[in-house]
């Protein structure tokens, strides 16, 4: 054996191995892949043409019956063919699904001269099989009367009474399973079904549509509906019964709960009824009371609602309701997402919410005047303006930020909190009251929630003794758009710090409005070293993103007669009498122009 020998026999090397077995895998993927493609193709092409040999051999079938017969065995017109079968043809199994209507409706006359036929063909097992779908009519060989029935005429509408077209409407006769139709209406939104068979409040009637809401007759007697606003559709030889139906796109409902000062309020009660009825005498409700909460979270939202005009009522057994935004009753416009917000507060024995609204528009009125009187009691608010008050101080300062209502932020020493309970005087020494020194007394920081717009500084008692002297008691008052700010300007009603509040009631400078926060300066003096002034309640008024539009409260009331006054420059005044019971209620009040 020579090396010339052994060079000429050498087999291949491992690397030319694998090379070649690569390229050949490759190779034979590719043509394995167009061989799978061209089999998926021929067999696709072959379903397809199966399918439409089918439809043509179902519609042939349907031309040659007799025409009394073409019909479905449970459907209108009846007849003897099934809505849905199943049937396999070279293997490949299909869903044959017919839809046969009456047309050329002739009201005069309830005559059908034609019938409509539509053959679908569905292959389940296949992929990428697109329905194959005939559609044709068939005639009598002499016009057809529908003299053992009648006709049913079913519209849809929407809210604003226009047509709903390709609502799908589902006919049921209760008497028997046998006779159903569903269908579509037209692009007037109406369905036309002629033959029907006679019955009295015989047949339900379901309208429908994806994303809308639904409409239904009832059968008189049925859950407590001795009048249905739908009843189940009356069907007589030769007459025509016309049926109504709105439905609308859906919509969805964001209810929040949150103090006058835009803080989270969470697990709020109330309970939501709508206004639409599906029955009278008595009124049975489409969405009738539901008991709901805002939750953890003080919000609830509630999708799929149908358009309609809800009452929301407080349920809640810790907090009243000062204020809904929108009033209550609010309207659910079709297809759109209400935000509804309630501001509450903490309960009170007695409550009683007052709403004033536009009596054209119905639009809610801000800066009307309600005062509400009863025996010795008064109290007088003004619509859309949120207050903030204090009425004790016992707690002594040190408090930035008013969290703990009996604090307050510094003093200057001359003040007295503890003595006379609840209340500011000035601080005596053995008994005496200083005469040429001044007692001041600053707030804490109060919080509105959002930037605002500040309207009068109040404070009681509104007369202080005459030997205190004149303007023995003033106030400063100061805002600003930062709760961490050491820099506060009072000023006084004419929005320099050269003027001071002497007149309980008076407005705010405007230089005030725009800022979050506020703070009070209290200024006390007297001439007689034995007589002090005293400030028992300071209170400012206030309108942000979180005081109710158009409504106030009144708290702590006790039950009995009061007298509700409601005024506004430029509309009519309102005068009534209201009782006011235990618990919360409410009352609207419309002023005219």
């Amino acid at each position: 054996m020579n090396f010339q020998t052994l060079r000429t026999n050498k087999g291949f090397s491992l690397v030319e191995v694998l090379v070649g077995t690569a390229i050949f895998l490759i190779v034979a993927m590719s043509v394995y892949g167009a061989f799978t493609s061209l089999l998926k193709l021929a067999n696709g092409s072959q379903a397809r043409t199966l399918g439409v040999e089918l439809a043509d051999e179902q519609f042939e079938i349907i031309r040659n019956m007799p025409y009394v017969s073409v019909g479905l065995t449970n459907g209108i017109p009846l007849g003897i063919l099934p809505q849905t079968q199943t049937l396999t043809r070279g293997g490949i199994t299909f869903t044959v699904s017919l839809t046969i209507r009456n047309i050329n409706f002739a009201t005069s006359s309830l005559q059908a001269s034609d019938k409509l036929v539509q053959v679908e063909v569905t292959c389940p097992g296949c992929q990428d099989f697109q329905p194959i779908v005939l559609t044709g009519q068939v005639s009598p060989a002499n016009l057809q009367s529908a003299a053992s029935g009648g006709a049913l005429v079913v519209q849809a509408l929407n809210a604003s009474g226009q047509p709903v077209e390709g609502a799908t409407v589902y006919v049921q006769s209760l008497s028997t399973s046998t006779v159903q139709d569903t269908d579509v209406t037209n692009d007037q939104g109406t369905l036309n079904i002629i033959g029907v068979p006679r019955g009295t409040n015989m047949y339900r009637i379901i309208v429908s549509k994806d994303g809308y809401s639904t409409a239904s007759s009832s059968r008189p007697g049925s859950m407590g509906l001795s009048t249905p606003v739908n009843a189940d559709a009356t069907v007589l030889n030769q007459q025509v019964t016309t049926a109504s139906f709105s439905i609308d796109q859906l919509s969805s409902l964001h209810i929040s709960s949150v103090s006058p000062i835009c803080a989270v309020v969470p697990n709020i009660h109330f309970s939501l009824t709508g206004a639409k009825l599906i029955g009278t005498s008595p009124s049975v409700f489409k969405f009738p009371t539901v008991n709901v909460s805002t939750g953890s979270s003080g919000t609830l939202n509630l999708v799929n609602m149908e358009w309609d005009t809800y009452t929301l009522t407080p349920t809640d057994s810790s907090y009243d309701v000062e204020g809904v935004n929108p009033f209550s009753p609010f309207a659910l416009n079709p297809n759109n997402s209400q935000n509804v917000q309630l501001v509450v507060v903490p309960k009170s024995s007695n409550s009683f919410m007052v709403s004033v609204a536009d009596r054209s528009s119905k639009l809610p009125i801000s800066g009307a005047t309600v005062t509400l009187s009863g025996g010795s009691y008064t109290g007088t608010y003004v619509t859309g303006q949120g207050y903030l008050s204090q009425t004790d101080w016992s707690g002594g300062s040190g408090q930035v930020n008013y969290t703990n209502p009996n604090q307050y932020f510094a003093d200057n020493g001359r003040v007295d909190t503890s003595t006379s309970s609840g209340n500011i005087v000035m601080r005596s020494s053995f008994g005496l009251y200083s005469t040429s020194a001044t007692s001041t007394l600053e707030s804490s920081t109060f919080d509105t929630g959002s930037a605002s717009n500040y309207y009068t500084l109040s404070w009681n008692p509104v007369s202080q003794p005459v030997l205190t002297g004149t303007n023995s008691v003033k106030f400063q008052f100061a805002t600003n758009p930062s709760a961490t700010s050491t820099v506060w300007t009072y000023r006084g009603p004419d929005g320099t710090s050269n003027s001071y509040f002497t007149v309980p009631g008076s407005p705010i400078n405007v230089v005030s409005n725009g800022n979050e926060f506020a703070r009070y300066l209290a200024y006390m003096t007297t001439k007689t070293a034995t007589v002090t002034p005293m400030i028992s309640n300071v209170s400012f008024a206030y309108t942000s993103s979180c005081a109710p539009p158009g409504q106030v409260i009144f708290q702590g009331l006790s039950a009995g007669s009061y007298t509700l006054t409601v005024s506004k420059s430029g509309y009519t005044t309102y005068s009534g009498s209201v009782t006011i019971g235990s618990g919360w209620q409410q009352q609207t009040v419309s002023l005219g122009s």
